[in-house]
């Protein structure tokens, strides 16, 4: 079975000018982070702006990265939806190109615990032989309640937990006698994350600064908790920096300044204007981005 662990950039969805999927953007930057030697991939989420697509645009995704990346690191597809039975066809469409795992975020208005259970259940059930992850990332629902009532579910393999509450994630890492897998999905936190025992980090800055995230992950788990600590702010100074100018448009032009042209983002997310593009410049300037993408 896959090894889940270690650095997984949540990938970001390259796009062309006309707001399509971009395959040779794409291409390059799974290249890009092979090359960087992360352990995985994470397609389709947030960051990858999979639920702002059309279907057809993710399979279209899927394919074009399940192609490229042909089994040298596990890929985990994230097929959330609105619509249940969608969510199914692209989770059954990533299995059967070859995706290592499938996730999905507690979609948007299943506001209730029993329709996220049913949700859950319903999906894990279209692939019965894929690991199946949850994506913890909706404050409506008490993660937790919803997890025990999944602990019968054969292939739930476990959690992207995205978010700043370290005892939750605790909880959650501690069901299921502990065999769940758990990835962070909180970067300005990655240290404080892999201090309390996740398997790895999942997370949209991975994109470009990887080796960073890398070097937390060794350092805490040699116990050396300075060094963590120390890269983790370093690592936090070029996030605030993108935060700075509006996060979404500067994650792309971050992505280009280190030689990977993703295009521009989808709406509801704003692309930068030259002046902010300008003043991302000079604010990753202040930092140790050099350095950090150069690990």
């Amino acid at each position: 079975m896959t090894e889940f662990r270690g650095i997984y950039p949540a990938l970001v969805t390259a796009s062309t000018a006309d707001g399509g999927v971009s395959v040779p953007g794409v291409e390059a930057l799974v290249e890009y982070l092979i090359g960087k030697g992360v352990d995985g991939l994470y397609v389709g989420g947030t960051t990858g702006e999979g639920i702002y697509m059309t279907a057809a645009e993710r399979q279209l995704l899927a394919e074009t990265v399940l192609k490229r990346v042909n089994g040298r690191i596990p890929v985990i597809m994230h097929i959330a939806s609105m619509s249940l039975n969608e969510a199914k066809l692209l989770a059954r469409h990533a299995v059967d190109h070859g995706a290592a795992g499938i996730a999905s975020i507690m979609p948007p208005m299943y506001n209730t615990h029993a329709s996220v259970v049913a949700y859950y259940k319903g999906l894990a059930a279209a692939v019965p032989e894929t690991p199946f992850f949850s994506y913890i990332l909706n404050p409506a629902i008490n993660p937790v309640a919803v997890l025990q009532e999944l602990l019968d579910v054969p292939n739930l393999h476990g959690v992207k937990y995205t978010g700043s509450n370290m005892y939750e994630m605790r909880l959650i890492m501690d069901m299921n006698a502990g065999r769940w897998i758990t990835f962070s999905g909180m970067d300005e936190q990655a240290v404080y994350a892999r201090m309390m025992g996740v398997h790895g980090f999942i997370g949209s800055t991975l994109n470009y600064i990887p080796g960073a995230y890398r070097a937390i992950f060794e350092a805490v788990g040699r116990g050396d908790y300075a060094a963590a600590q120390s890269m983790q702010e370093k690592a936090n100074l070029v996030t605030k920096a993108l935060y700075s100018v509006g996060f979404n448009g500067a994650l792309r032009e971050t992505l280009r300044i280190i030689g990977v042209d993703c295009g521009e983002p989808r709406l509801p997310a704003i692309a930068l204007t030259a002046e902010g593009k300008a003043a991302l410049r000079r604010a990753l300037d202040q930092t140790d981005f050099a350095e950090l993408a150069a690990l």
